[in-house]
Protein backbone atom coordinates (compact mmCIF):
# COMPACT_ATOMS: atom_id res chain seq x y z
CA UNK A 1 0.00 0.00 0.00
CA UNK A 2 1.22 3.41 -0.80
CA UNK A 3 0.96 6.46 1.15
CA UNK A 4 0.20 9.70 -0.49
CA UNK A 5 1.02 13.10 0.95
CA UNK A 6 -0.22 16.57 0.96
CA UNK A 7 1.84 18.86 0.09
CA UNK A 8 3.68 20.26 2.68
CA UNK A 9 5.73 23.54 1.78
CA UNK A 10 7.30 26.19 3.99
CA UNK A 11 7.10 29.84 3.53
CA UNK A 12 11.11 29.33 1.85
CA UNK A 13 10.50 25.65 0.58
CA UNK A 14 11.29 24.98 -3.10
CA UNK A 15 11.14 21.51 -4.44
CA UNK A 16 13.08 19.35 -7.03
CA UNK A 17 11.89 16.32 -9.06
CA UNK A 18 14.70 13.46 -9.15
CA UNK A 19 14.61 10.52 -10.83
CA UNK A 20 16.55 7.25 -9.03
CA UNK A 21 15.92 3.08 -9.96
CA UNK A 22 13.42 2.45 -7.86
CA UNK A 23 11.50 5.50 -9.58
CA UNK A 24 11.06 9.84 -9.37
CA UNK A 25 11.15 11.37 -5.83
CA UNK A 26 10.39 14.97 -4.64
CA UNK A 27 13.06 17.12 -2.62
CA UNK A 28 11.42 19.85 -0.59
CA UNK A 29 13.76 22.46 1.42
CA UNK A 30 15.40 25.32 1.54
CA UNK A 31 19.25 27.04 1.92
CA UNK A 32 18.93 25.91 5.55
CA UNK A 33 17.79 22.30 5.76
CA UNK A 34 16.24 19.23 4.13
CA UNK A 35 12.43 19.03 5.29
CA UNK A 36 10.85 16.70 3.13
CA UNK A 37 11.58 13.49 0.65
CA UNK A 38 8.80 11.61 -0.98
CA UNK A 39 8.93 8.41 -2.33
CA UNK A 40 7.85 7.39 -6.18
CA UNK A 41 4.20 7.38 -6.23
CA UNK A 42 3.86 9.27 -2.83
CA UNK A 43 2.79 12.64 -3.79
CA UNK A 44 1.06 14.10 -7.00
CA UNK A 45 2.28 17.67 -8.80
CA UNK A 46 -1.08 18.85 -8.90
CA UNK A 47 -0.72 19.31 -5.29
CA UNK A 48 2.72 21.02 -5.73
CA UNK A 49 3.22 24.68 -6.78
CA UNK A 50 4.86 24.92 -9.62
CA UNK A 51 6.24 28.50 -8.93
CA UNK A 52 8.23 26.60 -6.03
CA UNK A 53 10.05 24.40 -8.51
CA UNK A 54 13.74 25.11 -7.30
CA UNK A 55 16.95 23.74 -5.83
CA UNK A 56 17.76 25.50 -3.01
CA UNK A 57 21.39 24.64 -1.10
CA UNK A 58 19.50 21.37 0.62
CA UNK A 59 17.61 20.14 -1.80
CA UNK A 60 21.00 20.30 -4.46
CA UNK A 61 22.75 18.25 -1.15
CA UNK A 62 20.17 15.73 -1.30
CA UNK A 63 20.01 15.50 -4.69
CA UNK A 64 23.51 14.83 -4.83
CA UNK A 65 23.59 12.46 -2.05
CA UNK A 66 20.63 10.15 -2.96
CA UNK A 67 21.92 9.96 -6.50
CA UNK A 68 25.84 8.73 -4.64
CA UNK A 69 23.36 6.18 -2.57
CA UNK A 70 21.94 4.59 -5.44
CA UNK A 71 25.06 4.58 -7.46
CA UNK A 72 26.45 3.03 -4.51
CA UNK A 73 28.95 5.38 -3.34
CA UNK A 74 27.53 6.94 -0.18
CA UNK A 75 25.81 5.04 2.79
CA UNK A 76 25.40 7.44 5.30
CA UNK A 77 23.95 11.21 4.35
CA UNK A 78 25.06 14.01 5.19
CA UNK A 79 22.59 16.64 5.72
CA UNK A 80 21.09 19.71 7.11
CA UNK A 81 17.57 18.20 8.82
CA UNK A 82 14.62 19.94 10.02
CA UNK A 83 11.64 17.34 10.26
CA UNK A 84 8.46 18.81 11.75
CA UNK A 85 7.35 16.82 14.55
CA UNK A 86 6.62 16.28 17.67
CA UNK A 87 9.71 16.06 19.90
CA UNK A 88 8.82 11.95 20.60
CA UNK A 89 9.03 11.87 16.83
CA UNK A 90 12.13 13.52 16.05
CA UNK A 91 13.76 11.51 18.59
CA UNK A 92 12.72 8.59 16.70
CA UNK A 93 13.11 9.46 12.93
CA UNK A 94 16.88 11.01 14.11
CA UNK A 95 17.52 7.33 15.72
CA UNK A 96 16.90 6.21 12.84
CA UNK A 97 19.62 7.91 11.35
CA UNK A 98 22.05 5.33 13.66
CA UNK A 99 20.88 1.65 11.88
CA UNK A 100 24.17 1.09 10.28
CA UNK A 101 23.85 0.38 6.33
CA UNK A 102 22.51 -2.42 5.32
CA UNK A 103 21.89 -4.11 8.48
CA UNK A 104 17.40 -3.85 10.06
CA UNK A 105 16.38 -3.20 13.74
CA UNK A 106 13.16 -4.05 15.28
CA UNK A 107 9.92 -1.61 16.51
CA UNK A 108 10.95 -2.98 20.10
CA UNK A 109 14.32 -2.15 19.60
CA UNK A 110 14.53 0.89 18.06
CA UNK A 111 12.08 1.75 21.11
CA UNK A 112 14.58 0.79 24.08
CA UNK A 113 16.96 2.95 21.76
CA UNK A 114 14.82 6.53 22.42
CA UNK A 115 14.10 5.56 26.34
CA UNK A 116 10.82 3.93 26.00
CA UNK A 117 10.84 0.38 25.79
CA UNK A 118 7.13 0.12 25.79
CA UNK A 119 6.30 2.46 23.08
CA UNK A 120 6.87 0.08 19.75
CA UNK A 121 3.41 0.66 18.40
CA UNK A 122 4.42 5.09 19.21
CA UNK A 123 8.02 4.01 17.84
CA UNK A 124 5.86 2.68 14.51
CA UNK A 125 3.61 5.42 14.36
CA UNK A 126 6.39 8.20 14.23
CA UNK A 127 8.34 5.62 11.69
CA UNK A 128 5.08 5.46 9.11
CA UNK A 129 4.99 9.58 9.74
CA UNK A 130 8.62 10.19 8.28
CA UNK A 131 8.73 12.70 6.07
CA UNK A 132 12.50 12.35 4.74
CA UNK A 133 12.65 8.56 4.47
CA UNK A 134 15.69 6.48 3.09
CA UNK A 135 17.78 9.57 4.83
CA UNK A 136 15.93 9.13 7.63
CA UNK A 137 16.23 5.20 7.44
CA UNK A 138 12.55 3.90 8.26
CA UNK A 139 12.92 1.02 5.27
CA UNK A 140 15.38 -0.64 7.53
CA UNK A 141 13.19 -1.08 11.06
CA UNK A 142 11.65 -4.43 10.48
CA UNK A 143 8.69 -6.44 12.32
CA UNK A 144 10.09 -8.34 16.27
CA UNK A 145 10.66 -11.46 14.07
CA UNK A 146 12.27 -10.28 11.35
CA UNK A 147 9.25 -9.68 8.69
CA UNK A 148 8.51 -6.30 6.59
CA UNK A 149 6.02 -4.85 7.92
CA UNK A 150 4.44 -1.48 6.73
CA UNK A 151 6.40 1.17 4.53
CA UNK A 152 5.24 4.79 2.94
CA UNK A 153 6.33 3.35 -0.24
CA UNK A 154 5.34 -0.13 -0.28
CA UNK A 155 6.55 -3.12 0.83
CA UNK A 156 8.48 -4.16 -2.46
CA UNK A 157 9.99 -0.66 -2.27
CA UNK A 158 11.74 -1.57 1.48
CA UNK A 159 12.72 -4.99 0.30
CA UNK A 160 14.05 -3.44 -2.98
CA UNK A 161 16.01 -0.70 -0.83
CA UNK A 162 17.29 -3.12 2.13
CA UNK A 163 18.49 -5.55 -0.97
CA UNK A 164 20.77 -2.79 -2.00
CA UNK A 165 22.41 -2.03 0.77
CA UNK A 166 23.24 -6.14 1.28
CA UNK A 167 24.75 -6.02 -1.91
CA UNK A 168 26.66 -3.46 -0.94
CA UNK A 169 27.19 -5.05 2.32
CA UNK A 170 27.94 -8.92 0.62
CA UNK A 171 31.53 -9.60 0.89
CA UNK A 172 33.15 -10.24 -2.64
CA UNK A 173 34.21 -14.13 -2.62
CA UNK A 174 37.74 -14.58 -4.53
CA UNK A 175 39.82 -17.66 -4.96
CA UNK A 176 42.11 -19.10 -2.41
CA UNK A 177 45.51 -18.86 -3.03
CA UNK A 178 47.40 -22.14 -3.01
CA UNK A 179 50.41 -22.31 0.12
CA UNK A 180 54.32 -22.26 -2.26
Amino acid sequence: MTVTVKAALGPRDEWALMSTPVGEMMVIGDDDALHHLHLPDSFQMKDFDGQRQGRPAAVRATVEQVDAYFRRELSAFSLPLDPAGTEFQRRVWFALADIAYGTTESYGELAVRVGNPKACRAVGMANGRNPIPLVLPCHRVIGANGSLTGYGGGLALKQRLLDHERAVRMPVVTGRRRAS
